[in-house]
Order: structure tokens, then C-alpha cells, then sequence
């Protein structure tokens, strides 16, 4: 077939930026346009210096979009649901990366945004965006929806445990600790970088608007709660999750294995990660960087019925534009890896 014609609302981001680098090698693709209303008519490289020799692409304003296959909307939260029917002029296919399709009901805008969801009749047109959940779904959806970075990597750990019903509902507690690209590129007192370095700083230490995500997906037609905590660290990229569940019953290692084994045997990108000894035998962003990949771990608490689940993502990749990526290869039948095959580095 023809490969497709993809254009990228709102690329001038860490996101936008990180979809554009991977679709420029994606086999099946072609960018048409790519805008930014601050940056129209500057070239791309300007703003991303990694994409120096890969593209001759300049920004170029919304309002001169032409139709095409696919469109990628990375623009700020509130701005896609205002403007949703002018995109769905432009393509048949769209993928949200923003808040703004997450969440199936649209009183939880109001709880979790503070604002009421302005176009609600298509909240159920969209797919909700973590493929290992909703692939079969992905497989016939116009539309389809980010998920957040801390809510994916959340719900990629738990998503087994909850399915199979063995974990008390009210119980759980995670805690992320997130690079700073998690906050965007436009500048702020807690970007500077005196304020940052060296920072371990609790920004959210109860209401992170995430956790509507993984009430969402974990709760299977039962009522849970998710204690969620968010703390930033010094590291550019990355997201890691230590959640604390609590077991129904007195399970062994071997059981969650296969707990885990069922859920994502056949997934190309979660790796189960348990090793016996070493530095890297729980899940660790750093060697992450770039990758599609969800690393997945886990140690039993021998004293009591708590589990410790760990997992860690590239908040720009899997958090991100590869798991959209991901998700335009499921919409359209391509191999599920076609442009995502990147190890990750390491050291870095």
C-alpha cells in the first residue's frame, strides 16, 4: 500500500518532537505537515537539533493543514476537545495525545480538570490508548487516545493483579518518581536549573489527575481505590512506579509469574524483569531511554501479604509518542514493532 499520510498538530513539544523523530523512520509513513503557531515557517530542526539532516520540514500553521490518512494532536491539555470536529475534517484517523479523550465519563473532567468536558458525545468514539488493554478495540477505532505517563506505567504494572481479582481493592499505594521532561518544555520556577538539581521534590502527594486513569481501567465493574503519590527526581527522562499492593490471599512467587505470565506472555513490548542478583534486577528508567519497552517487577513481602510491584517506562516513549505510534500499527494492521525495534541505551 501507499504509505500514509500523517501530519502532526502541535509539534514543537518534547512529545511532538519524539513522534516526529520516530515517524520519520517508520517505513509506512510519510509526514505530510507538522505546525507550531509560534514557530510557522521555521524549520525543525531549529526547535529539534536531533532531527539535523533528517528532515527539511518547517512548521506550518493549523489553519493550512491539508487532508491526509492520520492526524497526531500534541496540543495542550483543554485545546483538542474545543476543537475536535475541525480535526475531523482533516482525517478519518485521529490520535489525541492529551488528557482531553482519556476519560469515559465526563463528570470526571470536572472532578479531575476543574472544567466540564466541552464535546462529552465523543468521549466514546475514542479508544482508550494503552494497546495491551485495548488492542482489539484499536484494531476498527477512528479515534483513539494518549494515556497519561504515570497512569500507563501504573496500570501496565497492576493491570494483571486486578484482572485476576487477587489484590484488596481499597489498598493500594504507589509512588512515581518522574524525570523533568514529564513537565514539558516551556519554562517555570521548578524547571530552573538551581531549583532543579539535585531535587527530590513531592509535587503531588495526593490528587494527581492520573489517578482517574487507573481507577478507570483496574477497576474490572468493581469499586478500588489507588493511593498515588508523585515525586520528581533528577533525571531528564523516565518514569518509575513502586506500588504496594496488598494480596487476598497467601500467594507464591511462582503464582504471580504466572499471574503475569498469562497477561503478557505474547506482548511484544513488556518485559517481565527478575533477576537474582546484580544492579538491574528490578526495572530501571536509565536503560530505557528511547525504548518502547514497559519493564515489569516484583517482590513478595515474606512477613506479610504485600506484594511490591515495580515498573518504569519512557515517559516521551512508551508514556508518549510510542505508545501512539504503537497504536496508529495496530489501527491500520502494520506489525505492532514497525518503527519502535530501539533497544534503548546503555550506559547512558
Amino acid at each position: 500500500m501507499a504509505a500514509l499520510k500523517v501530519s502532526i498538530v502541535g509539534a514543537s513539544g518534547y512529545t511532538g518532537g519524539e513522534l516526529l523523530r520516530l515517524l520519520l523512520g517508520h517505513p509506512k509513513v510519510e509526514v505530510l505537515q507538522v505546525t507550531s503557531e509560534r514557530l510557522t515557517g521555521k524549520f525543525v530542526h531549529k526547535t529539534h537539533p536531533n532531527l539535523r539532516k533528517r528532515t527539511d520540514l518547517k512548521f506550518s500553521s493549523a489553519a493550512d493543514l491539508q487532508k491526509c490518512d492520520i492526524v497526531f494532536l500534541c496540543l495542550p491539555h483543554g485545546s483538542a476537545m474545543d476543537r475536535i470536529e475541525e480535526f475531523t475534517g482533516l482525517a478519518d484517523r485521529i490520535i489525541d495525545l492529551s488528557a482531553d479523550f482519556r476519560l469515559r465519563n465526563p463528570d470526571d473532567y470536572i472532578q479531575w480538570y476543574d472544567r466540564p468536558h466541552s464535546n462529552p458525545a465523543f468521549l466514546e468514539k475514542f479508544v482508550y490508548g494503552v494497546c495491551e488493554l485495548h488492542r482489539e478495540e484499536m484494531k476498527t477505532a477512528h479515534y483513539v487516545s494518549g494515556a497519561g505517563c504515570n497512569a500507563t506505567t501504573t496500570i501496565l504494572g497492576l493491570y494483571p493483579l486486578y484482572k485476576a481479582d487477587v489484590v484488596e481493592p481499597h489498598s493500594t499505594v504507589v509512588e512515581v518518581k518522574v524525570g523533568s521532561s514529564e513537565g514539558g518544555n516551556s519554562a517555570s520556577a521548578g524547571s530552573h536549573h538551581p531549583e532543579r538539581s539535585g531535587a527530590v521534590r513531592s509535587f503531588m502527594p495526593a490528587g494527581h489527575r492520573h489517578i482517574a486513569e487507573m481507577l478507570q481501567e483496574l477497576a474490572f465493574g468493581r469499586k478500588i481505590n489507588i493511593h498515588f503519590s508523585a515525586t520528581s527526581i533528577e533525571m531528564v527522562r523516565g518514569v518509575l512506579a513502586t506500588s504496594h499492593v496488598f494480596l487476598k490471599e497467601d500467594l507464591q512467587e511462582k503464582d504471580i509469574w504466572k499471574i503475569y505470565r498469562s497477561a503478557y506472555g505474547g506482548e511484544p513490548f513488556i518485559r517481565i524483569v527478575k533477576e537474582r542478583d546484580g544492579i538491574f534486577r528490578f526495572p530501571e528508567p536509565k536503560i530505557l531511554t528511547g525504548s518502547n519497552y514497559c519493564d515489569i517487577g516484583f517482590q513478595k513481602d515474606e512477613r506479610s501479604n504485600r506484594l511490591v510491584v515495580i515498573s518504569a517506562l519512557d515517559n516521551l516513549m512508551k508514556g508518549a509518542a510510542g505508545q501512539a505510534v504503537q497504536a496508529l500499527n495496530i489501527m491500520f494492521g502494520f506489525e505492532e514493532t514497525t518503527g519502535l525495534e530501539f533497544p534503548g541505551l546503555h550506559p547512558v
